[in-house]
Order: C-alpha cells, then structure tokens, then sequence
C-alpha cells in the first residue's frame, strides 16, 4: 500500500519530533524518500563551533528511513536496529536527508539513508532495520 506525497507530508506533520524540525517530503517513490530540514539555532551541540547535535543527524535517518518503508508499508515502521556513520560536522545550512529500502521483508526491512549539506556533501549515514509485521497482533 504506497502513499502519495500528501499523505506522507500529512502523516510526517503528525509527528511531534519531525513537526519541531519542521521536516518536509520533497520526493517519494516506492522504498524511497528525500526529506529536508531547515536550520534551527536548536540543533546546535558546540555553541562556539556551531555545529549540528549527532542525534539530530540520527533521527534525521532514523525518520527517512521509517518513511522510505512508510512508501511501501503505508504506514511509518519502529526502528529495529539502527548504526550511525558520523562523517563530517554539519555546519549552519538547510540539510537534505535521503533514504531508500534495499530489503523488504514480511517482518523487517532494511534501509541505507544519507544526510547531506545543500553541496550534497555526505554529513552522516545510516543503516536501519524496521519492523514490517503488524506488532499490535504480538501483543499480550
């Protein structure tokens, strides 16, 4: 069950973390995403240097990620599993975030995301793994 763009912005705005950052749906296809981020003075860690927080850059993928599978699914998936690759500081600058599933399974899916300055310079990357089972049939 893909989603079309509205839907996926419609459903991104819902979350509160992703409202805050104030993340916006650029593109979508099937097992795909690319999700932008204006600068916000709040992602700043060093204050002196001024560079960007790691767990902004992680929850950057960490959302792409459940929104490349949302594509397919029709619904954002819970992270299972996730590794971060910090490659670079990001500095003050609007960030581009892509993300694309390159394993769909009947429970987990498996999904490789990039962080990028408007140069299309690589700031951090990711691998996640995403629960595509229906969890809410597993409860007790």
């Amino acid at each position: 069950m893909e989603m079309s763009l509205d839907q996926l912005q419609a459903r991104l705005s819902r979350n509160h973390m992703a409202a805050w950052m104030q993340l916006s749906v650029v593109s979508a296809a099937a097992g795909q995403i690319i999700l932008s981020a204006p600068w916000r003075e709040e992602f700043i860690s060093n204050p002196d240097h001024r560079f960007l927080h790691g767990g902004i850059l992680a929850t950057l993928l960490d959302t792409a990620g459940s929104y490349a599978v949302a594509t397919l699914l029709g619904r954002p998936a819970q992270t299972v599993d996730m590794r971060v690759d910090f490659l670079r500081p990001a500095f003050e600058a609007a960030l581009t975030v892509e993300a694309r599933v390159f394993h769909y399974g009947r429970n987990l899916a498996t999904v490789d995301a990039s962080v990028l300055n408007p140069q299309h310079t690589a700031l951090a990357a990711g691998r996640m793994v995403f629960l595509t089972a229906d969890h809410r049939s597993t409860q007790t």
